[in-house]
């Protein structure tokens, strides 16, 4: 018995140092969020009684112009050879941010706070990324990625625990958020958000480096292979609304707080467990057929959310999401470094995730509109057509093989 258990963690344990100072970061650091950012739009609603548009709105501007700065920072990343204390600052930005939903009482000031949270999550997110790619052979890159995910997810487990323990203690069955339980969840996430900036100062190095020098953000030597792959992302992304979607649909059924959180728990559960494996099993087969499998994964989940009419459904779909992330979102993260120079790992993370971003505003605002205008159901049927298209695109797709040994020639 023991030896098997040994079998499983030696992969784990042959990670490297980085690896695991990234990944307890992250743990942390969505400990924090996730406790505080599940219920923001509960509380823009509940309390603050602000129109489901407008929490579209919050969500996607803080996403937008947070994502600006993460090609911005993988590019630096490049340049300077340096990554580890930008996703240091980056933490820290979003450790500092922390307090001011404590304070706030409006909704400006909310998205204020919220677009301070994404603004050190956009410095953080390209060299962090691009750290654990360098601290990895490409042999063992999808179970690092997939490591990354677990630790990742089971932090929002956790975090998304202490929030349900918090309205329990404070406010116990009651179907609204009260504003004295979120200001006490508040308080809590300060605690894992400073740990996750000692994690990594402490506990990353740096890795050596050759500078990708230039001045300029150097999109053309990405290479016309990862375009298209962002393309294919893009229309995706388009339809992949925030999250807080699913919190408001899952209340529009009937669901109160407390089932929220319990669905969020059980989500990341089902995350933090397929990651790791899906992430080596990207190790060994094309990692296309793990994302074009997750994407179509998705868009069925989407439909079925927009279709369903009985609140209990919403457990099902739940954990069918932290499916789909589970296999697709760290392999995702994977493929981005098969497909680009090692030099340039920074830009293309950086790139990846201004993409995301961005699109994060037009397709949360697309969704706020849908639901004004024509119900709950048609921001999720909206969003799973532009997922279904996106998968047949890369389903046919011939990806070269990858070969990011050298740069592309400079013209």
């Amino acid at each position: 018995m023991k030896e098997k258990r040994r079998a499983k963690l030696s992969p784990l344990r042959g990670l490297p140092r980085n690896v695991w100072a990234v990944s307890l970061a992250s743990f942390c650091m969505d400990v924090s969020s996730e406790m505080v950012l599940n219920i923001l739009p509960l509380f823009l609603s509940s309390v603050l009684g602000v129109r489901t548009t407008f929490i579209g709105l919050i969500e996607g501007f803080a996403e937008a112009t947070s994502s600006l700065l993460r090609i911005v920072s993988g590019s630096l990343s490049d340049r300077l050879g340096s990554r580890k204390w930008l996703a240091v600052g980056g933490y820290a930005v979003s450790a500092l941010m922390k307090p001011l939903f404590y304070v706030a009482n409006t909704w400006l000031s909310v998205a204020g706070a919220r677009w301070g949270d994404r603004v050190g999550k956009g410095i953080r997110t390209a060299p962090r990324d691009a750290l654990v790619a360098d601290s990895i052979a490409k042999e063992k890159r999808g179970l690092a990625f997939g490591f990354h995910r677990a630790a990742d997810s089971a932090g929002a487990m956790f975090g998304i625990l202490g929030a349900l323990l918090a309205v329990w203690l404070t406010q116990g069955r009651a179907s609204d958020l009260q504003a004295h339980t979120f200001r006490v969840i508040v308080l809590v996430s300060l605690v894992p958000a400073v740990l996750a900036v000692l994690a990594l100062a402490i506990g990353a190095r740096e890795v050596a480096l050759k500078r990708s020098g230039g001045l300029g953000i150097r999109f053309r030597q990405l290479g016309r292979p990862f375009c298209l792959f962002l393309l294919l992302v893009a229309i995706f992304e388009l339809g992949n609304s925030a999250d807080a979607f699913l919190v408001l649909r899952a209340r529009s059924l009937g669901t109160n707080i407390l089932g929220i959180l319990g669905m969020l728990a059980a989500f990341n559960l089902v995350y933090a467990a397929i990651s790791t494996p899906a992430g080596a099993l990207s190790d060994r087969i094309p990692r296309r057929a793990l994302i074009v499998g997750g994407w179509f994964a998705y868009a069925a989940i989407y439909v079925g959310i927009g279709l369903t009419r009985v609140g209990w459904s919403m457990w099902l779909f739940y954990l069918l999401y932290g499916v789909y992330y589970g296999a697709a979102y760290g392999t995702t993260r994977a493929f981005v470094a098969d497909l680009v120079p090692a030099e340039l790992r920074g830009t293309a993370y950086g790139a990846y995730a201004t993409v995301v971003g961005v699109l994060s505003l037009p397709a949360s605002l697309i969704a706020g509109v849908f639901w004004d205008r024509f119900g709950s159901a048609s921001p999720f049927l909206f969003g799973g057509g532009l997922a279904f298209l996106a998968a047949v695109g890369l389903l046919l797709w011939r990806v070269p093989r990858p070969n990011a040994a050298k740069l592309p020639p400079r013209t």
